[in-house]
């Protein structure tokens, strides 16, 4: 029994620390954990394809190393830009509001600057494009009767 398990072994794929391509086990994925930074948007491609856009706010923690003079840094917040183009996802989007504390699941893909481009745009700048896969609230935003008391 051994030896056929060991067999079965030697035949499948190894890929580990490969540098050639395989298609079925790439996976880029940005997990995130944030607030979102306003109520998320719905819009219209050029081809009339619904699709969401929101933003979600994180805190880089821990703050950088300290300078060499002792003095640390603030921790700073990254803003990510996330589109979603499922209508179901789209609809359920709807209903979120600016400071909900959320869970976010996004496939990236990161474009390279356009040599072509005027260099003052953004299609002159290297661009992270973040496709929304799943997200979770974590915590509902504060109302507004909370945040003045």
């Amino acid at each position: 029994m051994l030896s056929s398990a060991r067999h079965a072994f030697a035949r499948a794929p190894h890929r580990a620390f490969s540098t050639t391509s395989t298609r079925a086990y790439d996976v880029s994925k940005l997990i995130l954990i944030g607030r979102l930074g306003k109520d998320p948007e719905v819009r219209t491609t050029k081809s009339d394809k619904e699709y969401a856009s929101y933003t979600v706010a994180t805190t880089n923690y821990p703050p950088p190393p300290p300078n060499p003079d002792g003095s640390r840094q603030e921790a700073g917040t990254t803003w990510h830009h996330v589109i979603c183009f499922n209508p179901g996802q789209t609809n359920y989007l709807r209903t979120l509001q600016k400071g909900a504390q959320v869970y976010v699941e996004a496939n990236f893909e990161l474009r390279d600057a356009d040599p072509s481009a005027d260099s003052s745009s953004v299609q002159a700048q290297r661009q992270i494009f973040l496709r929304h896969e799943t997200i979770r609230v974590i915590r509902q935003a504060p109302s507004h009767s909370e945040t003045h008391e």
